[in-house]
């Protein structure tokens, strides 16, 4: 576990409203599970969020499990907290809940 890491994740969820981590990019995911995520986001209407593609950041990759001790990719914060990957953001969305949370960071 690397704590410069560990701080660079803090640093940036913390100072950005919305955060995906993820594998590629929104506009080129490099798994389903990431093409999904970014879907959810698009389909709230938010356009304005942190991408971080963990493919590209080996560091990231290897110590983003241990800051929220959340195994797997995607992973969504919104104001600093986790809210979960892929299949939780879909739930919420299909609940009306992803959207009232983004709204929240909006403001």
């Amino acid at each position: 576990m690397d704590q410069n890491a560990l701080n660079k994740i803090r640093q940036t969820v913390t100072e950005n409203p919305i955060v995906l981590y993820m594998k590629g990019t929104p506009q080129f995911p490099q798994c389903g599970f990431s093409g999904l995520a970014a879907q959810v986001l698009k389909a709230c209407g938010v356009t304005d969020y942190v991408a971080v593609n963990v493919l590209a950041d080996a560091e990231v990759y290897e110590n983003l499990k241990y800051y929220a001790n959340w195994p797997t990719f995607p992973q969504l914060y919104i104001k600093g907290e986790l809210i979960g990957g892929s299949d939780i953001m879909k739930d919420l969305y299909e609940k009306g809940e992803m959207q009232k949370l983004v709204e929240s960071a909006k403001a």
